[in-house]
């Protein structure tokens, strides 16, 4: 029996998950590794403890399991977006960290290079993303400028960009390959989602010399065969000795794709009008919109979607995000320590009928789409002598399904469509309270899929597509097993006044600011 291999490269960790042919997740081996905060604001990693964590994780499972590269048909990767370094094509040092996509060091270089009448305009229509630092294109800019020696070493075409997926196939095929897929070069602010290509415009506004960046290819597609050492010279970024671990020789790397277009394909969205949301630190809520790259008029963003190997042109999905979904949980938890763990607020929500006229806008670092105010601040309302802490539990899970549905609205309008069916997953997705109540507020659908490594299978799928593991999707699909469906079950009338409660609490937050 032949196995799939799924490298899922995260922010605060690297896993290895094995796959079989009914698409069960036969293993998982994972490892953390460092943060790094050097000021206010900045985050970084270590390209070495990326590399490091994610081909020592690849040999643990496959020694766990007593596996070779004969038993492996295909690795998949699937990885944090954003987050941008360039390093030395010649010896694969790094020329510093990773700047990740939550850093905000570059903040001004987007201002200043938005002042020009026109820029912001034409970022959107050419990327379909709203010019911010999350971006990778004014991270290049700041390391170009600020990092001793590398824009002139750029010029001279001895560094590479990437951003994670491109870094780990460099190394991962002994420096042959300096690729990307077109969900992470759509991440980039640098892509154009409608030609396919890198934007000459935008790499001049940005500075940033056009023989740094990689080739981009189908996200289903062959990257190359993994060398048995990484090209890297292993000094690390301080000038400490290390060794990183072999790597298993002669394994296809068949499938490359963005997290958050991994976990959309992992759910079988593949068509115009499938959405599926991930409850996790935030909310990530893509929805499909096929051939056509919709541009939003709510704030939302254009995106690629990873599609499926002999598919023709590039396919699209409107994005938004939530900013505090599980972390508004941990929030609870740790600073009101109004509840002992994560799951303990499912049954609390549940021991009262209502939230007594409770509602909590966690808007604790600003409002994300629809809205973007960043000015915003977190407010709870309606407070009264009654209100329990089960009253406010109740109402940050509430809270959770109002600002997802804020989200779906916009994208219904975006797309022109009603949504029928909403995949979830991600850790909040376990709580059976807020699935259900997040279904009464859409009037929708809500599948939660047995196994929600849907990220990881994702990346597994496209590998295994582009080498015949899986014939199609329908054959993907018709495996894909619904561990729950959540229907609506409110009253229209109900429903309707907690959301208009809602949007009132929304407008007052805003305006206090």
């Amino acid at each position: 029996m032949t196995y799939v291999i799924a490298l899922d490269q995260g922010t605060t960790s690297s896993r290895a998950l094995l796959v079989d042919h009914d698409s069960v997740v036969r293993g998982v081996a994972q490892k953390p590794f460092a943060q790094h905060f050097p000021q206010p604001g900045w985050v970084e990693h270590d390209p070495f403890d990326i590399l490091e964590t994610q081909i020592g994780v690849l040999n643990d499972l496959m020694d766990r399991e007593g596996l070779g590269p004969d038993d492996i048909e295909c690795i998949g990767i699937t990885n944090q977006r954003e987050t941008t370094m360039l390093w030395d094509r010649r010896t694969g040092d790094p020329v510093c960290n990773a700047i990740v996509w939550q850093c905000r060091r570059t903040a001004d270089i987007v201002e200043a290079v938005c002042a020009e009448r026109g820029v912001a305009d034409y970022i959107t229509a050419t990327t379909g993303l709203v010019p911010d630092a999350y971006f990778s294109a004014s991270k290049v800019k700041w390391i170009l400028d600020n990092v001793p020696g590398a824009r002139e070493a750029a010029q001279m075409g001895d560094l590479l960009f990437g951003t994670v997926d491109t870094w780990l196939i460099w190394n991962l095929t002994g420096g042959k390959v300096h690729a990307t897929d077109y969900t992470n070069a759509s991440r980039t602010m640098l892509f154009d989602i409608h030609k396919g290509c890198w934007d000459e415009r935008l790499c001049r506004m940005f500075g940033i010399p056009m023989h740094v960046l990689p080739e981009v290819r189908r996200s289903s597609d062959c990257y190359g065969v993994t060398a048995s050492e990484a090209p890297a010279s292993h000094r690390g970024l301080t000038g400490r000795g290390r060794d990183l671990p072999r790597i298993p020789q002669g394994i296809r790397i068949c499938g490359v794709a963005g997290d958050q277009q991994a976990a959309l394909f992992g759910q079988c969205c593949t068509s115009a009008g499938r959405a599926k949301n991930t409850y996790g630190t935030g909310c990530f809520l893509l929805m499909h919109t096929g051939k056509v790259a919709v541009s939003s008029r709510n704030n939302l963003i254009t995106t690629i979607a990873a599609s499926a190997p002999g598919a023709e042109g590039l396919e699209y999905a409107l994005e938004g995000s939530v900013f505090m979904a599980g972390a508004l949980i941990q929030w609870l938890r740790d600073e009101l320590g109004l509840i002992e763990s994560v799951e303990e607020s499912e049954q609390m929500a549940l021991s009262v009928p209502d939230s007594a006229g409770v509602f909590i806008v966690p808007a604790f670092t600003g409002l994300g789409a629809p809205y973007w105010d960043a000015e915003a601040r977190g407010a709870i309302y309606g407070l009264t002598r009654g209100a329990r802490r089960e009253h406010i539990v109740r109402a940050a899970l509430e809270s959770l399904a109002f600002q997802v549905n804020d989200l779906i609205r916009g994208m219904e309008d975006d797309a022109g469509c009603c949504l029928e069916l909403l995949a979830v997953d991600g850790g909040a997705s376990r709580n059976n309270f807020l699935m259900q109540f997040q279904s009464d507020i859409l009037r929708t659908r809500l599948q939660r899929p047995v196994s929600t490594e849907t990220t990881a299978l994702g990346a597994a799928y496209l590998a295994g597509l582009q080498t015949g593991f899986w014939q199609d999707m329908g054959e993907i699909c018709a495996r894909r097993s619904i561990e729950r469906e959540f229907t609506p079950g409110m009253d229209a009338c109900t429903r309707d006044a907690a959301v208009m409660k809602w949007s009132r609490c929304i407008e007052r937050t805003r305006s206090t600011y």
